[in-house]
């Protein structure tokens, strides 16, 4: 395995979690709780730029990158989206099939890394990749990855966390040392991304931004809502032009 967009501790450190990843109240529960409202927002605007209302996905393919154990991938598929799940994880991998085949959902899921997909020359309506670019090694390389897997005119979806002081106090020191809402080492606070700097790379990577909002829990934590701040926790679509 190269280091282009995959860290092998990275890997190694959510396939550990596998075996949980779906208790709604183990070590993922802050994805359950997000995972609502990620996808909604993404559904809604993929929806409106094909003309369509609400999150109707219908015949839509969509790519999830760091799919995990599938969450984000079965949300978009119940939007009637194509969907195909993309990990280099394979314990993950192997609880999304399990569980997607429970559920009765059709999802096609495979391990590997983007880049390897995009050589095949596989081509999506929209690629995802949530809670994911704060883990990779070479965030150029893997926007363009994401880049070269669209269709042109198709739309990237990014989720991360903001590297600011508050992210720091809240996503790192809060949510994993006090009180242990995420398992200590998730996250590397200086992998965070700014707005800033995720609008400049996409650019580089031939991606324009068009929309993007922060996101921010409610009810202590039991629900997600849109928000304007984006200080610690955003979303943001992406468009290949």
């Amino acid at each position: 395995m190269t280091a282009a967009t995959a860290l092998p501790d990275e890997i190694a450190k959510f396939d550990a979690l596998a075996a949980r990843w779906w208790d709604p109240n183990g070590p993922m529960a802050p994805l359950h709780r997000m995972n609502p409202l990620r996808c909604r927002w993404v559904a809604s605007r993929l929806a409106a730029a094909h003309g369509r209302a609400g999150t109707d996905l219908g015949g839509l393919s969509i790519l999830d990158v760091g799919c995990g154990a599938g969450l984000a991938s079965e949300g978009l598929a119940r939007c009637g989206a194509q969907v195909t799940g993309l990990d280099a994880a394979g314990g993950a991998l192997a609880v999304a099939r399990a569980h997607a085949e429970a559920e009765g959902l059709s999802i096609g899921y495979r391990e590997g890394r983007p880049e390897d997909l995009a050589a095949e020359g596989a081509r999506f309506d929209a690629v995802v990749a949530l809670e994911v670019i704060e883990h990779v090694a070479d965030r150029a390389a893997f926007l363009a990855a994401l880049a070269a897997l669209l269709k042109p005119g198709g739309m990237l979806f990014l989720s991360t966390l903001n590297r600011t002081p508050r992210a720091f106090l809240l996503a790192k020191v809060g949510a994993e040392y006090l009180l242990r809402l995420l398992p200590r080492g998730t996250h590397d606070w200086r992998m965070f991304v700014t707005p800033a700097e995720l609008g400049t790379e996409a650019r580089r990577a031939g991606l324009r931004v068009c929309d993007i909002a922060g996101m921010v829990p409610v009810l202590g934590g039991r629900e997600w809502r849109e928000s304007r701040d984006v200080a610690v926790n955003y979303i943001a679509a992406a468009r290949k032009d």
